[in-house]
């Protein structure tokens, strides 16, 4: 059963990783400390809408990079798996150069950790964002058909970030240079008046 983390400390982990130069390291979330991070589960290497997915976040890593963020992505498979999908050609399914560690999660513990795994053992679509301090700020969970926005995650990255720096709340579908909102009955206004003018 998926529960929520948001507001709660991000559940620690210790794996075997490959890392974006093709090598193995063993990685914990520790590491990492200090960095927005968003960790994304997905179910199975060598399947469908997952290269969809892995590949639209390693082309989008400069962006992640440029806000302090840190990705992860990480499925039940081993290092090794992860290592020959990587070296399967795009055009036949594989994933090329990946831009973030690929962690192996073989034993299932980081995955019962973050509520995601399904009753056959795989992982939903779950993705967290954790902040520099380790807390889940975001989490989001898909079911298996159901890929992921990068684009929506970088939103949800602008907007934790914009509170952080200024106290003032992001409306719904807010974009980075849009209008926010003072969380006060009375300076909410503000808000209220530019938006419906």
């Amino acid at each position: 059963m998926t529960c929520s983390l948001v507001q709660k400390p991000a559940p620690s982990f210790s794996c075997q990783a490959v890392m974006p130069d093709g090598s193995f390291k063993q990685v914990t979330l520790e590491d990492y400390r200090g960095k927005y991070v968003v960790l994304f589960f997905y179910p199975l290497d060598f399947t469908f809408v997952c290269p969809t997915e892995i590949i639209a976040f390693s082309d989008a890593n400069e962006q992640f990079a440029e806000r302090g963020v840190q990705l992860l992505s990480c499925s039940i498979d081993s290092h090794f798996t992860h290592l020959a999908w990587r070296q399967r050609p795009r055009s036949e399914g594989g994933l090329g150069d990946i831009q973030y560690p690929m962690l192996a999660d073989v034993n299932r513990k980081i995955g019962e950790a973050y509520g995601v795994l399904t009753e056959g053992g795989v992982a939903l679509r779950g993705l967290f964002l954790i902040d520099k301090e380790g807390v889940v700020r975001y989490q989001v969970v898909n079911d298996l058909p159901l890929g992921r926005s990068v684009d929506e995650t970088l939103r949800m990255v602008d907007a934790l970030q914009y509170f952080e720096q200024n106290g003032e709340v992001c409306p719904a579908n807010w974009k980075k240079g849009g209008l926010t909102i003072k969380p006060d009955p009375t300076r909410s206004r503000e808000y209220f008046q530019k938006a419906n003018a």
